[in-house]
């Protein structure tokens, strides 16, 4: 994996965390984008850390390049950045990354991270869960998550549905639903279970792949 970051005490205190990670081996760090595309192709790179603000050209353009539908490079872009505003987490989703972390909440679920842009599974800081969700099916798209055939009960399901459509709080959740917050918080933690998800941000976004993408 390749990190790409201005800052230089960032990239060294993510080498540091991931050098003793067995699986996973940093190939170079870089300072800015136009580095990014040229050691991401000539490394062969499978997952990049892309920070967005870098002299040059930026993350996003970065991200745009190696990802775009012309490019056959397979690697997989884990944008990890100090903003949270929707307009970047969107473009971020128009240049092709699968993942948007924030450096000042995320570096603890860093290494899952990374492991999971490797199996081409979406990763996405529970932050800006809800806008990138709302994205999602405002476009009728997918992200890329394990599909899974392990069934969930009806009211499993319902659940998983409403939060898979951008509602995350408990709350808003029950009222949708007109049930107790109780209820909703039982039957989350059930699903999360059988689809042997993380945390709620994975079992919305599983649930997008598989409940409420592929309705007929």
């Amino acid at each position: 994996m390749l990190i790409a970051d201005d800052n230089r005490a960032v990239r060294r205190g993510i080498r540091l965390q991931l050098e003793t990670v067995a699986d996973i081996v940093v190939i170079g760090e870089v300072a800015n984008g136009h580095d990014a595309v040229h050691a991401a192709r000539a490394e062969r790179a499978d997952v990049i850390l892309m920070d967005l603000q870098m002299p040059g050209m930026n993350g996003i353009a970065a991200t745009r390049e190696l990802t775009g539908p012309t490019q056959a490079s397979g690697v997989a872009v884990i944008v990890m950045t100090s903003f949270g505003v929707d307009a970047l987490v969107n473009d971020a989703l128009d240049a092709g990354a699968v993942g948007y972390l924030l450096k000042s909440r995320d570096s603890d679920h860093l290494v899952d991270a990374i492991r999971a842009a490797a199996r081409g599974e979406a990763v996405v800081s529970t932050q800006v869960a809800a806008s990138l969700l709302k994205e999602f099916v405002r476009r009728g798209q997918s992200p890329r998550t394990q599909s899974s055939t392990i069934p969930l009960s009806a009211a499993e399901e319902r659940v998983v549905r409403v939060l898979s459509s951008g509602v995350t709080s408990n709350e808003a959740i029950a009222a949708h639903l007109h049930v107790s917050v109780h209820t909703v918080r039982s039957q989350l933690q059930s699903a999360l279970k059988k689809v042997n998800a993380d945390d709620r941000t994975q079992l919305a976004l599983w649930g997008h792949a598989n409940l409420v993408a592929s309705k007929p």
